[in-house]
C-alpha cells in the first residue's frame, strides 16, 4: 500500500506543467554588466512583493567533496560581490574555511526568475561584521551567542537556557561573537533564467575573462 501511494505521488509530480510568459530576457534588452542586471531584477522583486525576494540558496563543498546547500539572506552587494552573514563554526562556514568556492541560487517564482552566481568567497572585514550585528535586533544579537549552529543538542531547551543566561550577561549590548560575522562572494560567473513559453527559456551567461565580462546565450 505504501508504495502504491508513493507511485501515485510521484507519476503526479512528473505530470505538472507550467507555461512560461511573464517576461523576456534578450542581449539588447540586458546590462553588460551582470551586477547591474542583477541588481535591475533584485528591484524588481522587491517591487513586485514576491515572498522573501532576498533568500537565496548557498551551495557550498567541504574536504570531503559532498555538496550541501541551504538558505541564507542576501544583507548587501556592490562591485565587489554579494554579502551574507552567519556563524563560521556551521557546517557552511567551515567548509568554505576547506573550499572556498561557493554558488549563489535565487529564484523568484512568481517572476519566473532565477539568478545563479559563482565564485570564490572571503570573509569580509571585521569592521564590516561589526556595523552590521550592531544593527541587528536584539534578539537576534543574543541569538547568535546561543546558538552552536550545526552542532548536536539536546533539545530547544538548550538553546532557551543559552539565550536567557547571555541575555542576562550582555543586557542591552551584546557585543558580536568572534565566531560570527560576515562572507562576500566575488562573482565569476553569473546565469540569468527567463522562463519562456513552449520551454524555449532565455539564458545569459555571463563569464569573466582577461578581466573583462562576456555575455552569451545558452540553450534552455
Amino acid at each position: 500500500m505504501h508504495n502504491s501511494g508513493m507511485s501515485h505521488i510521484s507519476s503526479s509530480i512528473a505530470d505538472l506543467r507550467k507555461s512560461y510568459e511573464r517576461a523576456e530576457l534578450s542581449e539588447d534588452a540586458s546590462h553588460a554588466d551582470p551586477m547591474q542586471q542583477f541588481d535591475q531584477w533584485l528591484q524588481e522583486a522587491l517591487s513586485a512583493q514576491v515572498p522573501e525576494p532576498n533568500a537565496m540558496t548557498l551551495a557550498t563543498v567541504g574536504a570531503d567533496l559532498r555538496p550541501s546547500t541551504r538558505i541564507v539572506l542576501i544583507k548587501g552587494y556592490d562591485e565587489h560581490g554579494i554579502v551574507w552573514y552567519t556563524n563560521y563554526d556551521s557546517r557552511k562556514g567551515r567548509e568554505l574555511g576547506e573550499n572556498p568556492f561557493a554558488a549563489l541560487q535565487f529564484h523568484w517564482v512568481e517572476l519566473e526568475r532565477v539568478v545563479r552566481i559563482e565564485g570564490r568567497v572571503e570573509k569580509v572585514s571585521a569592521e564590516e561584521s561589526d556595523a552590521y550585528f550592531k544593527s541587528r535586533p536584539l534578539d537576534s544579537r543574543i541569538g547568535a551567542w546561543a546558538s552552536p549552529q550545526s552542532q548536536v543538542i539536546a533539545g530547544r531547551g538548550v538553546l532557551v537556557a543559552n539565550a536567557a543566561r547571555y541575555g542576562a550577561q550582555f543586557l542591552l549590548s551584546p557585543p558580536r561573537p568572534p565566531h560570527w560575522g560576515g562572507f562576500r562572494l566575488v562573482p565569476e560567473r553569473f546565469e540569468f533564467w527567463q522562463g519562456r513559453k513552449s520551454r524555449l527559456h532565455d539564458r545569459l551567461r555571463y563569464r569573466l575573462e582577461n578581466g573583462q565580462w562576456v555575455r552569451e546565450r545558452l540553450a534552455p
